[in-house]
């Protein structure tokens, strides 16, 4: 499967932005789909990941209440809803596929990143 993501940007803290990455192939659904970040300096941090069927959810406990994340099967996209954004959120984000449970974070498949850079 091959990952485009895009909705990066430079917004205010407080402020919201949604990331959105459009999987190739036919078999979307059956990927566990999930989105990361690295900051400058910092390991990778793996932020959210979504069963096929939408039932089953993972965040991080950096994100939990502010950002949501959600897939379109028809549309073979997965997004990530980002609200209250703080500049501690500041990193490049990446989507990425797995067919394992929402809560491995090793992930198989991976997309380019696009960057997040909130402003205090």
């Amino acid at each position: 499967v091959q990952l485009q993501a895009s909705g990066g940007g430079l917004v205010q803290a407080g402020d919201s932005l949604r990331l959105s990455c459009v999987a190739s192939g036919r078999t979307f659904s059956s990927y566990t789909m999930g989105w990361f970040r690295q900051a400058s300096g910092k390991e990778r941090e793996y932020v959210a990941g979504i069963r096929w069927s939408e039932s089953s959810t993972y965040y991080a406990d950096s994100v939990k209440g502010r950002f949501t994340i959600s897939r379109d099967n028809a549309k073979n996209t997965v997004y990530l809803q980002m609200n209250s954004l703080k500049p501690e959120d500041t990193a490049v984000y990446y989507c990425a596929a797995q067919l394992g449970a929402i809560w491995n974070n090793k992930y198989e498949f991976w997309g380019q990143g696009t960057q997040v850079t909130v402003s205090s």
